[in-house]
């Protein structure tokens, strides 16, 4: 009898959990498009930068050009950076020696902006969650968050 009312109770749970027509849903993933766009007008005009939009959504601004090498989107660069919330929080910031990394291996916000710099210059990168982290924790980082990033372009190795 014991068997008989765990069976029971194991099958009443998989009933449970399946949905209509018995197939297992993913949850849905939230798109932050629209609230990461306001976030970030709302911090540039706060702010009052002068920031440029990329068709992507990514919004840079240049501080300084600087004269030497630009990068490509496959370069391998050395980069000072300190990256923050809208709301000033600091999550991840380098040495100012930096880090060197290739662009092709970082989130796509880095990909599209650091080659809008020279070699010796400096500005904010705006990222929108598609561009960064995306719609889900990862390592420390809320989904749905926008990045900003103050970056000083040091080399192009």
């Amino acid at each position: 009898m014991k068997h008989l009312l765990s069976a029971l109770m194991v099958m009443t749970l998989f009933i449970s959990c399946a949905s209509d027509d018995g197939l297992e849903r993913i949850p849905e993933i939230k798109d932050y498009t629209v609230q990461n766009e306001k976030e970030i007008t709302d911090y540039i005009a706060k702010n009052k930068l002068t920031a440029q939009r990329t068709s992507s959504g990514l919004y840079y601004v240049i501080n300084e050009p600087g004269t030497g090498a630009q990068p490509t989107s496959t370069s391998n660069v050395t980069v000072a950076y300190k990256g923050y919330y809208s709301d000033g929080k600091v999550f991840d910031q380098s040495k100012d020696t930096g880090v060197a990394f290739p662009l092709n291996k970082v989130i796509n916000g880095w990909t599209e902006g650091i080659p809008y710099f020279k070699v010796g210059g400096s500005g904010i990168l705006l990222v929108p969650s598609h561009l960064g982290y995306g719609p889900l924790y990862n390592n420390g980082i809320p989904g749905g968050s926008v990045l900003i990033f103050d970056v000083k372009l040091l080399s192009v190795n």
